[in-house]
C-alpha cells in the first residue's frame, strides 16, 4: 500500500538489491528515495534491511498462496500439489537475483535463524492452503520435510539456465518422490508387527507431541501434554 512505509521503503530497495544486497547502503538509498522520514523507517525496521528482506520473502508467499488459490487443483494427486505450491512460489519472483542475495544474507550465522524461520513460514502456508488439518508430531514433520525440499530446490533454482526452468521442475520431482518413498516405508513399518512393537516406546513419547494452538508466552511452537 502506498501509505505503508514499509512497503514504500521495499519498493524503493528492490533496484538497489542486486547492487548493494540487502545492506545499509540499500536501506539508506532506500530511505532517500521513497522519501519516508529516516525516523520512521528505523521505527518501521529497526533491523535496516533484514526486515525489508524478510517482507520481501513475505510478499512473495502472498502472491504464491494468491496464484494457488486460482489453480484447479481438483484432479490432481496430493504430491502433485505440492509440487505445484513450491513451483508457484519461485515464479513469484520476478529477480532472481533479489533471492540470490537473500541467500547470502541469511546465510550468515547471525541470520540463520531468520533465514530458517522465513522458509518454515513458508511450508506452513503450503500446507495450510493444501488442507493440512494434522495437530500431532506430522505437523512438525510435514513442514521439516518440505523445508528440506524448498531450501534444495531453491538452491538448483538459482544455478539453472534450462529453458523455463525445465530441469528444476524436474529435480523439484524427483525429491518429492524421495519423500514419498519415505512415507511408504513409515507406513509400511507401522504394519510391521515385530518394527512397530520395537517402535511402542518411541512413538508413544512421539504421540505427546502437539501442533501450536496459539502463541505461548515464551514464544515457541507446539505443546507438550504430558504430566507431571
Amino acid at each position: 500500500m502506498q501509505d505503508d512505509p514499509k512497503a514504500r521503503l521495499l519498493e524503493a530497495a528492490l533496484m538497489h538489491v542486486p547492487f548493494d544486497g540487502w545492506s545499509e547502503a540499500t536501506f539508506q538509498a532506500a530511505i532517500t528515495d521513497s522519501g519516508v522520514p529516516p525516523g520512521v523507517a528505523r521505527a518501521t525496521c529497526p533491523r535496516g534491511a533484514v526486515n525489508l528482506a524478510i517482507a520481501y520473502h513475505e510478499a512473495g508467499d502472498a502472491a504464491m498462496l494468491e496464484a494457488l488459490a486460482k489453480a484447479d487443483l481438483g484432479e490432481m494427486r496430493f504430491r502433485d500439489r505440492v509440487a505445484l505450491a513450491v513451483r508457484l512460489r519461485l515464479e513469484a519472483v520476478e529477480d532472481k537475483e533479489l533471492v540470490r542475495r537473500g541467500v547470502t544474507l541469511f546465510s550468515l550465522p547471525h541470520h540463520a535463524g531468520d533465514g530458517a524461520q522465513a522458509i518454515w513460514g513458508t511450508c506452513d502456508k503450503i500446507w495450510n492452503a493444501l488442507g493440512d488439518s494434522s495437530d500431532d508430531v506430522n505437523w512438525y514433520t510435514k513442514r521439516m520435510t518440505l523445508s528440506g525440499v524448498y531450501s534444495a530446490t531453491v538452491l538448483y533454482w538459482l544455478g539453472d539456465e534450462s529453458p523455463d526452468y525445465e530441469k528444476t521442475w524436474e529435480f523439484l520431482d524427483r525429491r518429492i518422490d524421495d519423500v514419498m518413498q519415505i512415507e511408504k516405508f513409515k507406513a509400511q513399518a507401522r504394519d510391521n508387527k515385530l518394527i512397530s512393537g520395537l517402535m511402542s516406546g518411541p512413538l508413544a513419547f512421539l504421540g505427546r507431541i502437539r501442533a501450536p494452538q496459539g502463541q505461548g508466552p515464551n514464544d515457541m511452537p507446539g505443546r507438550w501434554t504430558g504430566t507431571n
